[in-house]
C-alpha cells in the first residue's frame, strides 16, 4: 500500500491534507461539478476553483484564447460570478464532498483581498484560499502585487490577519526574482506557495496583421513553460520553510515526478484538463505504479531529492 497523501498546511491549526499530491488548477477545472461526469472527481487531492472576486466579472472581449505550439494562451479576464453567487450556489454543494476546495481569491486591493477571506472563512465548503497575486490578464490588482516582495507580502498579511483558513499564495513568473518573492510572503504568514502562473506572451494574425488576442496579451501556459517552472521550483523549495505546490506544463505522471523531485509537496495539472479530461486520476495512477516499482512507501520520501543527488 502506498501513502500518497500531504499536508499542505502544517503550521496552520485547520491543516490541509490531501489524499494525493494531484490539484487541479483554478481556472481549468470549473468549479468541480461541471467535470464529474466526466472525471472521478472523488479521486482528486484537491480542486481549486475558477478565480472569485467580490463583484460579478465578464471578463475580457473576445477573442482570448489561442492555441500555440505546445501551450495556450489565455486572456479570460477572471470572469466569475462574484463571491455571492460561489458563497450560495458552489459552497452548500462543495460541503458534501470529501475532495477539499479550494477557492482562488483575485483582487484590486489589498483591502479586497481581506474582504474576501473574512467572507470565506467560516463557509462550509471552503478547505482553503489560493490567493492570486499573479494573473497578468487584468488591467488592475493580481500581478501589480505579486510582482514586487513588499507588495506581495502585504497581501498576504492582511490575507493572513483576516482568515484562519489555510492560505496559498500563487506565484507569477513575470518578476526578476521569485526567491525573494516566495520567501517575503512565506514570512508574512503564507502556509504554502504555489508556482508559476503563467508567463505573459501573444500571437499576432498575420492576416488581420494584429494581435490575435482583444487583449492583446496572455499567459502562456502547458508544456512550453515546464522547463521555467520547473527550475522555478527547484529554486524556491530550497529557500523557504513551507510546502511548495509546483505547476507549470504538467501532463504526465512523469512531468509530476519531476516537479515532486525538483521539491513540490503537490502539483496542480491544467492546461493538460483540455486535452484530456482525465489528466488528473490518470497522473495520480502513474504516481502508484511508480511508487510501488520502486518499493516507495510514501511518495513523500522523494519530495525534492534531486537537491540531494
Amino acid at each position: 500500500m502506498v501513502d500518497l497523501s500531504v499536508q499542505l498546511a502544517p503550521r496552520n491549526k485547520r491543516g490541509l491534507k490531501l489524499a494525493n499530491p494531484v490539484m487541479a488548477a483554478s481556472g481549468t477545472f470549473g468549479y468541480g461539478d461541471e467535470m464529474s461526469a466526466i472525471c472521478n472527481i472523488k479521486r482528486i487531492g484537491a480542486i481549486i476553483c475558477k478565480a472569485t472576486t467580490l463583484k460579478p466579472r465578464s471578463g475580457n472581449a473576445q477573442p482570448r484564447i489561442a492555441e500555440t505550439p505546445d501551450g495556450l494562451l489565455n486572456a479570460i479576464g477572471l470572469q466569475n460570478p462574484g463571491i455571492d453567487a460561489l458563497v450560495r450556489d458552489k459552497a452548500p454543494m462543495w460541503a458534501g464532498w470529501h475532495v477539499p476546495v479550494i477557492v482562488n481569491i483575485a483582487a484590486e486591493s489589498i483591502d479586497e483581498y481581506a474582504e474576501l477571506a473574512r467572507r470565506l472563512d467560516n463557509i462550509p465548503g471552503v478547505s482553503g484560499l489560493e490567493v492570486n497575486i499573479s494573473c497578468p490578464n487584468v488591467s488592475s490588482g493580481c500581478i501589480e502585487f505579486g510582482a514586487n516582495p513588499a507588495s506581495a507580502a502585504s497581501v498576504t498579511q492582511a490575507v493572513r490577519e483576516t482568515t484562519s483558513l489555510p492560505v496559498i499564495v500563487k506565484l507569477t513568473p513575470n518578476t526578476n526574482n521569485i526567491v525573494e518573492l516566495a520567501c517575503a510572503v512565506a514570512e508574512a504568514g503564507a502556509d504554502a506557495v504555489s508556482l508559476i502562473n503563467t508567463l505573459k506572451g501573444m500571437s499576432i494574425d498575420i492576416k488581420k496583421r494584429r494581435p490575435l488576442l482583444a487583449n492583446t496579451s496572455g499567459g502562456l501556459s502547458g508544456p512550453a513553460i515546464k522547463p521555467v517552472a520547473l527550475y522555478m521550483v527547484y529554486q524556491v523549495s530550497a529557500a523557504v520553510k513551507v510546502p511548495v505546490i509546483g505547476g507549470g506544463g504538467i501532463m504526465t505522471a512523469q512531468d509530476a515526478l519531476e516537479f515532486i523531485m525538483a521539491g513540490a509537496s503537490a502539483v496542480e495539472v491544467g492546461t493538460a484538463t483540455f486535452i484530456n479530461p482525465t489528466a488528473t486520476t490518470e497522473i495520480i495512477d502513474g504516481l502508484e505504479s511508480y511508487s510501488l516499482e520502486n518499493n516507495l512507501s510514501c511518495l513523500d520520501s522523494i519530495v525534492g531529492i534531486a537537491h540531494k543527488n
